[in-house]
């Protein structure tokens, strides 16, 4: 190991060390900024993490659309430990002549950045293929120095079988739209298309790192309209696919251990139930039970989870059955099976406020960081809080 990387390590624990969670006596802390001036442009879908150093670091895609506009880039920005204000925007990656998407990011237990998003080989999000960079040097300006770039290349496990078998329990669920019924035969097909499995899969939410070590960095497909996860034993030298969650409908996951072990990932629905989907497993996520329904509301809609250093899970979603001008905060205290408190980060009439990425912050400040889409034009809203704060509308405090 090089002295940059002890060092590293040392920045990283000792605070980690210092901080020993929030104190139920500790005041409500909230502040929010946006990251740069509303844009013209399309901007959306972002990831964040907090630096070794303290700064924190956001990524998105902006372009003049999504996946049929080919001149959609990564972009980044920085916003100096102890500062308010964030750097111009800078590029990230840019794969020129194809569009880039939906971005995620975290840093790695050597401390390497590591920033996902996918690229969309023919204007369909059916032909995307995942993609990664790697980077040791990030703590200075403008973009970090990329070290290593490769696809995310998957044979799903069990694919046919698990899909086939998913479809049956979707089917007895709930009623099913009439264009799903009559696509059946077609859907059918596609199953069994070993091109059609392998490509398609893209990430939305951060990886999550297993106390084992194991990461599973969550992907989803808009062709079948399902989540996998892409799973490394060796800190991201090599990926292999998990089976499938095939709830048909259910997309995006973010996914949370358990004390026991068991994980839970929630997902977004992107179909007639109106409910964030979730599903367990208890092997470290290589199978999944069935793909149920919580209370929780969904108008089709990404959302992100977090455990918190005390071991409170957060769930950031949008909190409605019809449209994203609601963001909302819920808090757990029994790792998912009540969400005692939800404040919201936005309540408007208008506007679309979504696709929100979260962390915790190595002093216990929780980031997070959303699509904020208003009349005058698009950016990135990054607020920051305390649990505290989630609480407070608890004690009649509003909101």
């Amino acid at each position: 190991m090089t002295i940059q990387q002890i060092s590293r390590a040392i920045l990283q624990v000792l605070p980690m060390l210092a901080f020993t969670g929030a104190s139920a006596e500790d005041p409500p802390r909230f502040a929010a900024e946006l990251v740069f001036p509303l844009h013209p442009q399309h901007n959306h879908a972002p990831g964040i993490v907090e630096c070794p150093n303290g700064d924190l670091l956001v990524s998105w895609y902006r372009g003049s659309g999504e996946r049929n506009a080919d001149d959609v880039a990564v972009y980044g920005a920085r916003r100096r430990h102890g500062q308010s204000q964030w750097s111009e925007p800078f590029v990230m990656a840019d794969t020129p002549g194809f569009p880039d998407g939906n971005t995620t990011m975290f840093i790695d237990r050597r401390g390497r950045l590591w920033l996902f998003w996918p690229i969309v080989l023919a204007n369909t999000w059916e032909s995307c293929v995942t993609s990664y960079r790697v980077a040791s040097q990030y703590e200075a300006g403008g973009s970090p120095r990329w070290e290593w770039q490769s696809p995310v290349l998957l044979k799903p496990e069990a694919f046919v079988e698990e899909m086939e078998k998913g479809l049956e329990t979707r089917l007895k669920l709930a009623p099913v739209p009439a264009v799903m019924t009559n696509r059946l035969p077609e859907l059918k097909g596609r199953i069994a298309d070993k091109l059609a499995q392998r490509l398609g899969w893209q990430p939305r939410c951060k990886p999550t790192v297993l106390r084992s070590g194991r990461i599973l960095l969550p992907l989803y497909s808009d062709t079948y309209s399902v989540s996998i996860m892409a799973v490394s034993d060796d800190e991201g030298q090599t990926w292999f696919a998990s089976r499938p969650l095939a709830g048909y409908g259910n997309i995006q996951p973010a996914v949370l251990q358990k004390s026991d072990g068991t994980l839970v990932a929630y997902m977004r629905e992107n179909g007639p139930l109106n409910r964030v989907r979730v599903a367990e497993s208890s092997d470290e996520g290589i199978s999944w039970g069935p793909v149920g329904v919580t209370e929780l509301a969904n108008p089709g809609s990404g959302l992100d989870a977090l455990r918190l250093s005390n071991g409170h899970w957060l769930l950031v979603y949008n909190d409605t059955t019809r449209g994203r001008h609601r963001l909302a905060v819920s808090l757990s205290e029994d790792e998912g099976k009540s969400w005692k408190w939800t404040r919201h980060l936005e309540n408007e009439s208008s506007g679309s406020f979504h696709y929100p990425a979260i962390i915790q912050g190595r002093d216990g400040t929780l980031h997070v960081i959303y699509s904020y889409f208003v009349a005058g034009g698009k950016s990135m809203k990054h607020a920051a809080f305390n649990e505290a704060w989630v609480k407070a509308v608890v004690a009649g405090k509003g909101e």
